[in-house]
């Protein structure tokens, strides 16, 4: 195929759609051109930035025609950030595409279609995480900042505020920044593997107030640590924004690793106890500094809600929770069903999920630490066969062996629960096999962001 565009060159297209992760797409002489901020129905100027063989990337040079659900960009950062890559778009239109997103997939993929439901919104789609990560470096002054990663490098954008972070995260990171440049406190640079803070996570029970700071530390030693957690307990004192708010607990972590991944393995209380609760629902969990908990859980959960839905739980049932994380779906699940066993892979997260099962007087779960791959068969085999399985398995999805354990073992139902509807998708025509796709719900957990979180209802077909 003769390419029909030129790097550097600008052309007019019409955007007759938009892809996986929000950009437009457009076509010329049936090639694909990629353009970051187009939306479905605009006539645009673009320049060509990337060919490949198959396809381009370009940018907005001009918009000719303007969709009507294009808005006014209200965050200062958004172009560089990366964060919220749909902030462009009005809130509805974005609820509309995450479904269109997961019905193209649906449809492309799976031998019996199905009818996606409508993406289940927020009321107040701001401020909803529960925990910010912000990594700690310096500016081209060489004066130590935090914010955020540039879109696709490592870059940090100083920040003034974010719109979907709980707004004390950023009053706290800021006081930390203040004493660091106070008191001359290095901060961890990447290429040489010198200096102290590397990055600054802060969770917060959005229910119970309870806030945890974590110090991610460049090694054992952090200068001055005394003085610092004494600095942060006096701006919770003092500052009149964080005083709803309680202090629960000021953990360093220690990474020393030349590595992305955040936090280190081993964690060091500098004050409190070293973890919050929260609570989803009538129930209360644990939150340690390892812990995997969802970062919206106003969403969560009517995800969860909808998961329970979908089950019909009638109290008789064996329930399998695989990726159970610290319990929490397991737990919501407890009270209607007869036993509930759960798989969870990380052992500091087994720990807690016991502990939130203590904590909630539920008695009808175990939970089991291993990797699913290789313990569902014997855990099926030692506890009997499950009458449902919950899976929330991480990005990448189900792995070839626990698809083969669950289609041979056949449990009547199955709820899926995924942040990634491609592997779903995937997963679900395998599962095809013997399961028909009863109900997909689109939950919207990240507003404004290209992501969307689904909830699969599966059932044994009947000739089975």
């Amino acid at each position: 195929m003769e390419i029909p565009v030129e790097k550097n060159k600008e052309y007019i297209v019409n955007i007759i759609d938009n892809g996986c992760d929000g950009e437009g797409i457009a076509k010329i002489d049936g090639y694909t051109i990629f353009i970051s901020n187009g939306i479905k129905g605009e006539k645009c100027k673009i320049l060509i930035l990337k060919v490949t063989p198959s396809y381009a990337f370009g940018k907005i040079v001009e918009i000719i025609e303007k969709s009507p659900a294009r808005i006014e960009v209200d965050c200062i950062t958004y172009k560089r950030c990366g964060g919220c890559t749909l902030r462009h778009i009005e809130y509805n239109t974005t609820l509309a595409m995450k479904q269109s997103i997961v019905q193209n997939l649906v449809n492309k993929t799976l031998e019996e279609k199905i009818n996606v439901e409508e993406t289940i919104g927020m009321k107040n789609p701001t401020h909803y995480r529960n925990k910010a990560q912000y990594p700690v470096g310096l500016n081209k002054n060489s004066s130590p900042i935090v914010g955020i990663f540039a879109q696709r490098s490592h870059e940090i954008i100083e920040m003034e505020n974010c719109f979907i972070q709980n707004p004390i995260s950023i009053i706290i990171s800021k006081k930390i920044i203040d004493f660091i440049k106070d008191n001359n406190i290095t901060v961890y640079n990447e290429q040489t593997g010198n200096g102290f803070i590397r990055h600054i996570v802060i969770k917060v029970g959005i229910k119970t107030k309870e806030v945890m700071c974590i110090l991610v530390n460049n090694g054992e030693n952090l200068p001055k640590e005394k003085e610092l957690v004494n600095v942060i307990k006096e701006e919770f004192e003092n500052n009149k924004e964080l005083q709803q708010y309680k202090l629960k607990t000021i953990i360093k972590n220690v990474n020393n690793r030349n590595t992305n991944v955040i936090l280190g393995s081993k964690n060091v209380i500098l004050y409190g106890d070293g973890y919050i609760y929260d609570k989803l629902g009538k129930y209360t969990f644990k939150i340690s500094p390892m812990s995997f908990y969802q970062t919206n859980p106003i969403q969560t959960e009517i995800l969860y809600n909808k998961a329970m839905e979908f089950a019909n739980l009638t109290g008789n049932e064996t329930v399998l929770d695989l990726y159970c994380g610290i319990g929490t779906i397991g737990i919501f699940a407890s009270d209607k069903a007869k036993k509930v066993y759960g798989i969870e892979i990380v052992e500091d997260a087994v720990k807690d999920a016991i502990e939130n099962a203590k904590l909630n007087n539920v008695q009808n779960i175990e939970f089991l630490c291993g990797d699913v791959e290789k313990t569902l068969e014997e855990v099926i085999s030692r506890r009997g066969k499950p009458d449902i399985i919950f899976v929330d398995p991480p990005r990448r999805g189900l792995d070839n062996t626990t698809i083969s354990n669950i289609l041979k073992t056949e449990p009547a139902k199955m709820v899926y629960i995924s942040c990634n509807p491609a592997t779903m998708v995937r997963d679900l025509k395998m599962l095809e096999e013997k399961y028909e796709v009863k109900k997909i719900q689109p939950v919207d957990m990240f507003p404004y962001t290209s992501h969307v979180e689904c909830v699969t209802l599966l059932q044994l077909k009947e000739s089975m």
